[in-house]
């Protein structure tokens, strides 16, 4: 009996089918047709019903995140994914003022399995479900052996992708971790610092498009999405720059933010595109931290008025973007 999972056979070594979202998405209907297929909402009026923020890291009282995520998601909030380290998992409530804490996230040092005990040795203290997190650089006996270790309880693990840290590594590293259980009884896996992956944000957009750089992320994605138990989050980019503010009420258009805004959105989109194809709206999951790479720390409300406009604007219906900010963080992260 073949160890890798059926579905991954003979997938590896072969060409990738490159995921693609349809010309509907890109080309309204003529005129001659709008009657039958009137235009969707404008993107500034569609929004989640409410939100939970799947990645809030290193604000354990979350008085920085209150400050930062602004009247218009601030209004929305239902909960938090909050990162712990194991001597802090007692004392994380199950609220904290009026925001649910859906999952306290327990970080362990990868390559360490002793880490990886202490984690899950932890986690028996808590009020509320727990899920654990890492990052990865490479695959090694102790990384894999490390993870094992985790997901043997059953719970949600968040991998973080470092700066460098590789896709393709990242494949064999899953298939080593998981090859001996049946893929329904291995738990969530979490995906972070690729939807937006990091890139060079002063490379011009027509370039960026034909890089081969770009071509490999689509066609790695599409393998990542195999797995079945992988998710990923949906987070603020590595680009060596924070998102820009909203724009204003009264600024002109030269000194708003609206141009870097639009800018961030077509680049944005160019990712949402392939991963949305890869691994449907089911499997996406909003956080507004950024990375542990990031040298530039993006405001919760300022992402998420970026993030989810671009994603109203290829054409996300609501049942899609309530799934992305809420319910799928709820059913991945808040399972007893």
């Amino acid at each position: 009996m073949s160890s890798k999972p059926p579905s991954l056979q003979g997938r590896r070594n072969a060409a990738k089918q490159l995921p693609r979202l349809p010309l509907s998405v890109f080309t309204p209907p003529n005129t001659g047709t709008s009657d039958k297929f009137p235009l969707p909402p404008s993107p500034s009026a569609v929004h989640p019903s409410k939100v939970i923020d799947a990645h809030v890291v290193g604000d354990p009282e979350l008085g920085k995140w209150q400050k930062e995520i602004g009247e218009i998601l601030g209004s929305r909030i239902y909960g938090v994914v909050l990162s712990a380290l194991p001597d802090q998992i007692s004392a994380v409530p199950k609220e904290i003022g009026n925001v649910k804490v859906v999952s306290a996230t327990i970080s362990f040092s990868p390559d360490d399995i002793a880490s990886a005990s202490a984690a899950t040795e932890a986690a028996s203290e808590s009020a509320v479900p727990v899920s654990f997190s890492t990052v990865f650089t490479r695959s090694t006996p102790e990384s894999v052996a490390a993870l094992q270790h985790v997901l043997e309880k059953g719970r949600p693990v968040d991998i973080e992708i470092s700066a460098d840290g590789s896709l393709g590594d990242l494949e064999e590293f899953l298939l080593q971790a998981t090859k001996d259980t049946e893929s329904v009884n291995i738990p969530p896996i979490i995906l972070s610092n690729i939807l937006p992956p990091p890139h060079d944000f002063g490379l011009p957009i027509v370039k960026l498009m034909n890089n081969p750089s770009y071509r490999a992320y689509q066609e790695q994605t599409a393998t990542l999405s195999l797995f079945p138990f992988v998710y990923v989050k949906y987070i603020p980019p590595v680009w060596g720059v924070a998102t820009p503010s909203a724009p204003e009420p009264g600024a002109t258009i030269e000194n708003s933010g609206a141009k870097e805004q639009r800018e961030w959105k077509r680049r944005i989109k160019m990712y949402l595109g392939p991963s949305i194809e890869a691994f449907g709206y089911e499997r996406i999951l909003f956080g507004s931290s950024s990375p542990r790479a990031s040298s530039a720390a993006s405001v919760a409300g300022d992402w998420y008025a970026v993030a989810r406009e671009a994603i109203a604007e290829i054409g996300m219906e609501q049942e899609a973007m309530d799934c992305v900010f809420s319910a799928n963080a709820e059913a991945v992260y808040g399972r007893k």
